[in-house]
């Protein structure tokens, strides 16, 4: 960490900087109620915020809670140089504070510094829907044949989020030599945020799953999105691998960004990709099968998940492997035992009958689709399929007409029951009822909790639930609900 410690430490004195090497560094911490026993905690301030990529419009002074953090054992704290001066506060630990102009940019750079030194491959992955999955699905597989994955805590993908899953590397204990690959999700927000990312973490190998309209309100159009994701294609290391999903035609186009690459590869459904799934068939609730076909094989695979957007999803990570010199039963077998990520897909199974699969994580119109989707294809045993779908956020000026025609596509798929939940979620209701579904089968809710209400005397042996929404929404609220009413299998 030598490199990046001497660019955040240009502006600290002698003095602190003694004391930061003399100490050594346990871990790192941007939360001073989170902070362990000698970690370095960095103190965001909302200038910092404002020259990043964030979108919410009030964010909090870390600096006020500097004190705290020492209390809490840090070892040290990054501050910017312009809030403290003068902060008779925080004076008494001037010793210990290193100055910067900026405390993300100087997390940061820390970060890029673990990369630069530890000098192993990174994979990089961005899309408007599946990043998160796609991620934990490329960490399973490379970690299932043997190599030693870093992979991005939880989805921390934002310019926060990038650095902290990198600084894994040096925390809790670890080294950067106890990882072979590491397998970042970058995303992106406003324009320019993923360029951002590339400078911290260059990939070797580049994923895009799909382009999709999320962000709205920010990026403005889909056209930006695209241009937004290819940066992770432009960004490529020379000699790099681009995965790009040949079924959207706005991504398959990125190879033309592609001009560091030495290699592309393509994944998908129909017969032009790379990597491709032949025969794909639903095995009931939570499981898909198909033949996996890669340049270099093939091999039956049994997912245990469903939906073609999750068969996407493993595909894109067996492009991935394929760039490894993984074989193709190798992928298969790896695949066998993956798993949904916590509320991107979860199937619950109650022992009054009833299924939920729990994908309250996020929301946007094409996950929702893809979600839904894969609900009405449920199996002959499904009695009735019900989607509790809650108001997409960040879609800006278009965001009634896109929950609007969700609800006409959702209806058309052939779901019994429709509830809409929060905001601008009637509009899916109303667009569901354009297309024909009735006002007894469509209902709007406020708020999750009045929906988790109704919902807990609702379900009955035989339904399948899907629960969906924009995080700021809570309709994990919902699927909480049923399980503190109902039993678990």
């Amino acid at each position: 960490m030598k490199t990046a410690e001497a660019k955040i430490l240009m502006r600290a004195s002698a003095e602190a900087a003694r004391e930061f090497f003399d100490k050594g560094i346990k871990g790192f911490s941007i939360d001073s109620r989170a902070t362990a026993p000698g970690e370095l905690f960095f103190a965001l301030s909302p200038e910092d915020y404002r020259r990043h990529c964030f979108t919410a419009t009030s964010f909090a002074d870390a600096h006020r809670f500097i004190p705290q953090a020492f209390e809490q054992g840090a070892v040290a704290a990054v501050a910017r140089a312009e809030r403290v001066e003068g902060d008779e506060e925080l004076r008494p630990y001037r010793d210990r504070l290193l100055l910067v102009e900026d405390v993300i940019e100087a997390l940061q750079q820390l970060a890029r510094g673990v990369i630069e030194s530890w000098g192993r491959a990174v994979v990089g992955i961005t899309g408007s829907a599946g990043k998160t999955t796609t991620k934990d699905l490329t960490a399973h597989v490379l970690g299932a044949t043997g190599r030693r994955v870093l992979r991005s805590r939880k989805n921390y993908n934002n310019e926060l989020g990038v650095a902290l899953s990198v600084l894994q590397m040096e925390s809790n204990g670890a080294s950067p030599a106890d990882f072979d690959v590491a397998v970042l999700e970058m995303g992106m927000s406003m324009p320019g945020e993923i360029a951002r990312h590339c400078r911290v973490a260059p990939p070797d190998v580049s994923v895009v799953t799909n382009v999709a309209p999320v962000h709205l309100e920010f990026m403005g159009t889909v056209e930006a999105i695209a241009r937004g994701k290819a940066q992770l294609v432009e960004g490529l290391k020379p000699g790099g691998t681009a995965v790009l999903n040949a079924d959207d035609e706005r991504v398959a186009a990125m190879r033309e960004k592609a001009r560091h690459a030495a290699r592309i590869v393509t994944y998908g459904l129909g017969e032009s990709a790379d990597v491709r799934a032949v025969g794909l068939e639903a095995v009931g609730v939570g499981a898909s099968r198909f033949l996996l076909r890669t340049p270099e094989g093939e091999a039956s695979v049994v997912l245990p998940m469903h939906g073609r957007h999750n068969v996407l999803n493993a595909l894109a990570a067996s492009a991935v492997a394929t760039h490894f010199g993984v074989t193709a039963e190798e992928i298969a077998a790896a695949l066998a035992t993956a798993a949904p990520s916590e509320m991107r897909g979860e199937v619950l199974r109650f022992a009054e009958g009833f299924t939920v699969v729990d994908d309250s994580y996020n929301s946007n119109p094409h996950s929702l689709l893809s979600m839904a989707e894969a609900v009405a294809q449920g199996g002959e045993s499904v009695k009735r399929r019900v989607v509790v779908a809650g108001e997409m956020l960040e879609l800006g000026a278009e965001s009634e007409a896109l929950h609007r025609e969700a609800g006409r596509e959702i209806a058309r798929l052939g779901v019994e029951v429709l509830w809409g939940v929060r905001g601008d979620a009637r509009e899916l209701v109303e667009g569901a009822r354009e297309a024909g579904m009735g006002a007894e089968t469509t209902r709007f809710f406020e708020s999750s909790d009045e929906a988790a209400d109704a919902l807990k005397s609702f379900v009955r042996a035989g339904d399948l639930v899907l629960v969906k929404g924009s995080r700021g929404v809570h309709t994990e609220r919902v699927v909480e609900a049923l399980k503190e009413r109902h039993e678990l299998k």
